[in-house]
């Protein structure tokens, strides 16, 4: 009989063998190019990030490969995001400069998502560093809320 540990430690296995050969991510997993590791377990790896915003910028890192945050099980995203929370907390009480802590996942090219793999972005923000978001001129002209309930019965018709 197998037991729920060994069953857990094939599955592993399972996931990263057929982690996409050529995605970045999953060649950090599979320990095949050089990281500055900040936490792993049998889910996730945080590592630092080799373009950060600022200092103390770590991804969080699903094992299982994923495209899209849609293709990850609920028990897995939760998991991400209590990993960013920890990560937050230890941001915060690390020395760094850390006046605040973004949280950025890109889902999809368009909403510029650079490496085919979930990762979830947790860095140190603070006053004047530099980093922003530029909006487009149609983002200062509010919607009515016709609108805005014609958009949410769209969503909620599609749970």
């Amino acid at each position: 009989s197998i037991n729920l540990k060994t069953l857990e430690t094939y599955l592993n296995d399972f996931l990263l063998l057929n982690c996409m050969n050529d995605c970045l991510f999953c060649k950090i997993v599979k320990k095949e190019i050089p990281i500055t590791k900040i936490y792993e377990d049998k889910k996730v790896l945080a590592i630092l990030d080799i373009q950060p915003v600022n200092d103390g910028h770590v991804l969080i890192i699903p094992k299982k490969h994923a495209v899209l945050i849609t293709e990850l099980d609920d028990n897995l995203t939760s998991h991400l995001f209590k990993v960013a929370k920890k990560i937050n907390i230890s941001l915060r009480k690390s020395g760094l400069k850390c006046e605040g802590v973004n949280y950025f996942l890109a889902d999809g090219e368009a909403a510029m998502q650079e490496v085919p793999h979930v990762h979830l972005h947790v860095f140190p923000r603070y006053k004047k560093d530099g980093f922003g978001l530029k909006f487009a001129k149609k983002y200062f002209k509010l919607p009515s809320r016709k609108k805005l309930d014609i958009i949410a019965k769209k969503i909620k018709n599609n749970k």
